[in-house]
């Protein structure tokens, strides 16, 4: 058996993260399917006692681990293995200070949104999804300025700050209906330095579940 596990779905943008940091550290590791849109999986009575009591990918299991919320399971991956791993006090705190933003402000938001957009039935509110398109364009204008400043959100090297901006960033233009990399031109070099890196995969290809059939 493979020496991790993650449950995941290719849709999650939160599993994203972890599948990517996997692979980019060449870790010994297997998706797990969970079946969230059709068998909704998560909110049955056995997933949260035996896998995740919040009900929510993804679940990271390693040894008699189980590990949830995708910025625990990053910090844990880095401490563990060293690999994209702030290299100070300072740079720890500022790391999480961005995983924080990213995930309550960024993706925090994109991901709701493409949820609306594509998958709901019905979808989402005109009125609910233009608000979410403000935040997400005002939240993404901060991480643009930031990446003008340097390569990756904490300097010259990627670390978990930069793994966790990637959940939702690499799904197509068209689920959104609108081109993040065309409107944000530093986060577009970004992706493009984050895709160079050795063992860079698309979600759709890490995880299992695409294409959906709703």
């Amino acid at each position: 058996m493979p020496e991790y596990q993650l449950y995941c779905f290719a849709q999650s943008g939160n599993a994203y993260r972890v599948a990517l940091m996997l692979n980019l550290i060449g870790a010994d590791w297997q998706p797990v399917y969970v079946d969230f849109f059709k068998g909704g999986e998560t909110r049955t009575p056995k997933y949260r006692a035996e896998v995740n009591e919040m009900g929510e990918v993804p679940v990271l299991a390693h040894g008699s681990k189980k590990l949830s919320q995708s910025g625990v399971i990053l910090t844990y991956l880095a401490d563990r293995t060293g690999r994209f791993k702030p290299d100070s006090e300072e740079t720890r705190l500022e790391a999480l200070r961005w995983i924080i933003f990213d995930n309550q402000k960024v993706n925090g938001f994109l991901g709701p949104y493409r949820f609306l957009k594509n998958f709901a039935r019905p979808p989402g509110d005109p009125a609910v999804l233009a608000f979410l398109k403000g935040r997400i364009d005002g939240n993404l204008a901060i991480v643009d300025q930031r990446l003008a400043k340097a390569p990756f959100l904490l300097g010259n090297q990627p670390t978990i700050a930069d793994l966790s901006l990637a959940g939702y960033l690499y799904y197509p233009a068209e689920e959104f209906g609108f081109d993040i990399a065309t409107q944000f031109k530093h986060i577009a070099t970004w992706r493009d330095r984050m895709q160079a890196l050795p063992g860079w995969a698309h979600p759709y290809d890490l995880m299992p579940g695409h294409p959906l059939k709703l």
